[in-house]
């Protein structure tokens, strides 16, 4: 084995899986497993002693997301690389992955790709992997999605639908005159909405609310 080769610790609770992805790295000429667990306490005692390069880390052991947990204590313990190993594709996984330390993300089914992302992590020059940045980007997506929902919905609750309809009026380029016209209201009345609308919102103008109350689907 080369002095140079890169150092991997592998942290898999499969022990068919582990023996067999041992042989495979093994048989690459730059690459050397120089240890094994699998289970998070014997991972950290194992990386702490053998300092890997790169360390190839299965996000679920005994039937449960250790994984995540192991690799923010290893990102923060060792120098080492982390690749997450999964033997499916999750959207929330991916993100708290990354989120942990990892530089990748691999499906298990993939594993001829193992090796180049090891050579790539250990280079430090770790490019995600498509399916782990597709998912990445539609867990953000869905994120963005309830962001919005939830702000919409927390604007809606803010105001009655009087006030909702008096913003109407106002995105359509009614002034508050024509507004209390149209309304059968004072305009007094209608002052009194507006500065009502404008201390819930913390807006500066009754144009600038109305604009809000559209951007948020309300009308």
């Amino acid at each position: 084995m080369s002095e140079r080769a890169i150092s991997i610790v592998l942290v898999e609770d499969d022990p068919d899986w582990r023996r067999g992805l041992i042989a495979y790295l093994n048989g690459e000429p730059d690459m050397e497993v120089v240890g094994e667990a699998d289970h998070a306490d014997a991972a950290l005692t194992i990386v702490a002693e053998r300092n890997p390069d790169v360390i190839l880390l299965d996000i679920m052991l005994a039937d449960s997301p250790e994984g995540l947990r192991l690799a923010a204590e290893l990102s923060v313990a060792s120098n080492a690389r982390v690749i997450m190993l999964t033997s499916m594709e999750d959207r929330a996984f991916v993100v708290e992955a990354f989120r942990a330390g990892a530089v990748n993300y691999l499906v298990k089914s993939d594993f001829t790709s193992i090796p180049s992302a090891v050579r790539k992590a250990a280079e430090d020059r770790s490019a995600i992997d498509g399916s782990a940045a597709r998912l990445m980007l539609e867990e953000f997506r869905r994120l963005k999605k309830l962001e919005r929902e939830y702000e919409t919905d927390k604007f809606k609750r803010m105001l009655t639908p009087s006030e909702v309809q008096l913003l109407s009026m106002i995105h359509e380029g009614y002034s508050q005159t024509q507004i209390a016209e149209k309304s059968f209201l004072s305009l007094r009345t209608v002052k009194n909405h507006v500065n009502n609308i404008l201390r819930k919102l913390g807006g500066k103008s009754s144009k600038e609310a109305a604009q809000r109350a559209k951007d948020n689907d309300l009308f």
